[in-house]
């Protein structure tokens, strides 16, 4: 999952969802934070913020510059041999890195609109190219938002791993983390053990799944 703290922001919430859902398919997932020589001394801090809770949780995180051609290397490694699947938001840099990768592909981009501060869409299929370095790279069009579907909302907090992790030391085998009696997930919240961000997401997709009952 390729992000970015501006030009466009990507959002945790964004982040998160995206994550759960590969949580649920059981599909490894790595965050690449890319523009990094963008960042002002307090977007650079957030990335480092951002980048330290997702890898406490075990997300493996890159953070690359691709027009200063930054810190490449380790996630060239990663990819080596595999197939793996680019996504992101809009204008965050997929077809860029991939150029880079292959040089010989030339795909087409565009620059992010300074009117809306999005990306512009450009690549409109999912197509796979072949990486000189071994292995396969799939480009995938631009997502501006992401849904859940298909999970029951007494199961979503399965799928954030430090959640997950600590509910078996809740009072009640099927708490949902809201104003349960006993609840260690909330305890671990107010503690600092569970980032307010990642509880907050949480709630926001079990929101969304309640109103589907409605």
């Amino acid at each position: 999952l390729m992000v970015t703290i501006k030009l466009p922001e990507t959002q945790v919430e964004f982040i998160d969802r995206f994550l759960v859902t590969a949580e649920a398919y059981r599909i490894k997932t790595s965050i690449i934070f890319n523009k990094t020589d963008l960042y002002d001394s307090e977007e650079t801090t957030r990335m480092n913020d951002l980048a330290g809770m997702y890898s406490a949780i075990g997300y493996e995180c890159h953070m690359i510059s691709l027009s200063g051609r930054s810190n490449l290397a380790p996630l060239q490694e990663a990819m080596k041999d595999k197939i793996s699947l680019l996504s992101g938001n809009s204008g965050v840099g997929k077809t860029t890195l991939i150029n880079i990768l292959n040089p010989a592909l030339n795909l087409r981009t565009e620059e992010v609109s300074e009117y809306h501060g999005q990306g512009r869409h450009v690549t409109t299929f999912p197509e796979m190219h072949q990486l000189p370095s071994g292995g396969y790279l799939i480009d995938t069009p631009g997502i501006r938002g992401f849904g859940v579907i298909d999970m029951d909302r007494s199961e979503i907090y399965h799928f954030f791993p430090e959640i997950f992790k600590i509910s078996k030391d809740c009072r009640f085998h099927n708490c949902l983390h809201l104003e349960e009696p006993g609840c260690a997930v909330r305890i671990a919240v107010e503690n600092g053990l569970v980032n307010p961000l990642r509880y907050r997401s949480y709630l926001n997709i079990l929101e969304d799944e309640n109103r589907k009952y409605r």
